[in-house]
């Protein structure tokens, strides 16, 4: 698969080497954006208040699938949008997905350490969900799907919670959902 990553920092460059070890093509765009068109996927993983930025400087976007990896800390979507993935979606007009954005990317080179795959929350479009629960999967984690784009913005605000967690006393983690049989 070709896979066109915004950003090129720790989310951005950590899950693009981690799909190329399972054989995926990676472009990594910078500030300075690019042409996505040849890409079959596209992953939005810029700072939260730069996303608008962010998708004026990329090329070929029109219809393609995003997988938006934002967080807003201390910032708001664009005006109009309840959540980042939902402005993301009205600029391309492609299915959309939130993923990846409630992990710690300094984990991400140790995914395979942990002891039982971590799981990943993600939501969106349904046109999206083959491509991001594989891209999940050759990253490392199991995908657990929370519904509709229309959450992205309860998953964005959930990434507080998450940093929470973390700064409380436990550090980075890797969370795992599963049913008992499961576990």
């Amino acid at each position: 698969m070709q896979i066109a990553c915004i950003g090129r920092g720790n989310i951005g460059g950590g899950l693009g080497d981690l799909w190329e070890r399972a054989g995926h093509q990676v472009t990594r765009l910078g500030h300075d954006g690019g042409d996505v068109s040849a890409a079959d996927a596209v992953l939005l993983a810029v700072p939260g208040g730069a996303v608008a930025e962010a998708l004026g400087k990329a090329r070929g976007l029109d219809s393609k699938i995003v997988i938006d990896a934002t967080n807003r800390y201390g910032t708001k979507p664009p005006d109009g949008y309840p959540s980042n993935a939902e402005y993301a979606k009205s600029r391309t007009n492609g299915p959309t997905a939130k993923s990846f954005n409630l992990n710690m990317a300094s984990l991400l080179s140790r995914l395979a350490e942990a002891r039982a795959t971590p799981c990943n929350l993600w939501c969106g479009d349904e046109e999206a969900r083959e491509v991001v629960e594989r891209l999940n999967r050759d990253a490392g984690y199991e995908p657990v799907y929370t519904g509709s784009l229309e959450n992205a913005a309860t998953q964005e605000a959930f990434a507080g919670l998450i940093r929470g967690i973390a700064q409380g006393g436990l550090g980075p983690f890797l969370y795992r959902m599963a049913p008992p049989d499961r576990l």
